[in-house]
């Protein structure tokens, strides 16, 4: 099931934050107990899953503010009921 929140842009850059606040604290925590190369390959995957989970936030952002709504809904396959 699947639920909707409405939040204005000021409060998804507030969430946003403080996901990187939470990510960077953590990494400064555990870089005494990484050797640099396993530092630099955390660092990365976490630095692309973090740019990977942005992207649909920014473009249901961007589809509400230009009036497409159903930009993000996906359509079913041929036979399948649509969610």
């Amino acid at each position: 099931m699947q639920r909707t929140l409405d939040l204005s842009v000021p409060e998804l850059a507030f969430v946003a934050a403080t996901r990187g606040m939470v990510g960077a604290g953590i990494g400064l925590l555990a870089a005494s107990y990484l050797s640099l190369p396993t530092r630099k390959a955390v660092g990365w995957t976490l630095l692309a899953i973090g740019a990977l989970t942005t992207i649909p936030i920014a473009v249901a952002v961007y589809a509400r503010r230009h009036g497409k709504e159903d930009a993000l809904t996906l359509a079913a396959p041929e036979g399948h009921p649509s969610p």
